[in-house]
């Protein structure tokens, strides 16, 4: 089996969920998050998770459960799938501790919404072996994987991550490496128009997102997406692309900057644009 162990590091809600759609494939996970007790809650909720996917037909949680380890430390394995905070800084340094780590042909994939993949790849002596997996919350639910090539990311590691997302059961797209991808170069401008339509007094929140469900025909209203992906996440996003791409049409709202610096951080804080 291609990619045998893989290696998750972050066990937030994304890490969480990649872990377990990777041992629901039959492959061996090593689950790390420096955080203390993270990677024990993720393990709760990978039960949780299971639970509802077997009433469905998904596999039960005692034949997924024991294949995912918690680790102290990042160990050895074929594949690392990096799933930490949005944050640059913290993302080299796991890619550079991986890089001298894990055995020269294991590939480092990182979940990353919005930062280049290039950067990551500097961090390493890898670069051909450096590629974006950017599954999409709630990983075990949602269908798509947006596959993004660095520069230098070779035509094998993208086939072997490709084939790698259809074995998980997701659907691959591939995309280039540029600021936020495809997926949130499209959805945080969305979203951010949704905060200042909200911030100018358009209308509140839940016509906001009722406008937009009914309307669109979009399954969630930007305003309860941004909860679910945690608006300090999104603001993360939005000043990647702004910079990125030097245009300040991607700069985040007030409002949104402020729910943030107040702890409003969405669902994962029980506190954002609504209450949960």
């Amino acid at each position: 089996m291609p990619f045998a162990h893989v290696l998750v590091v972050g066990a937030g809600q994304m890490g969480g969920g990649i872990a377990q759609v990777v041992a629901a494939s039959g492959r061996r996970v090593s689950l790390h998050d420096e955080q203390l007790g993270a990677a024990e809650r993720a393990l709760e909720a990978m039960a949780k998770s299971l639970a509802k996917l077997a009433e469905k037909g998904g596999p039960p949680a005692d034949a997924v459960l024991p294949r995912v380890t918690v680790v102290d430390d990042l160990v050895p394995a074929d594949l690392l799938v990096e799933a930490v905070i949005e944050d640059a800084d913290v993302k080299h340094d796991v890619f550079r501790r991986a890089d001298a780590l894990l055995p020269p042909e294991a590939v480092l994939a990182s979940n990353t919404s919005s930062i280049p993949i290039a950067s990551l790849a500097a961090a390493t002596q890898r670069p051909d072996k450096v590629i974006g997996m950017h599954f999409f919350n709630p990983v075990p639910v949602l269908k798509l994987v947006e596959v993004v090539r660095g520069r230098e990311t070779s035509d094998e590691t993208t086939r072997e991550i490709v084939e790698l997302a259809k074995e998980l059961g997701k659907v691959p797209a591939e995309a280039n490496d540029f600021p936020g991808f495809v997926s949130n170069r499209i959805l945080m401008p969305y979203i951010n128009e949704a905060v200042w339509a909200l911030h100018d007094g358009v209308a509140e929140a839940e016509a906001i997102d009722t406008i937009a469900k009914l309307g669109f025909a979009h399954p969630m209203g930007p305003l309860a997406l941004a909860d679910l992906i945690g608006l300090d996440t999104c603001v993360a996003i939005m000043e990647v692309l702004q910079e990125g791409l030097g245009d300040d049409r991607y700069a985040p709202c007030p409002l949104l900057r402020e729910h943030v610096e107040n702890g409003r951080f969405g669902r994962k804080s029980g506190d954002g644009f609504h209450r949960y």
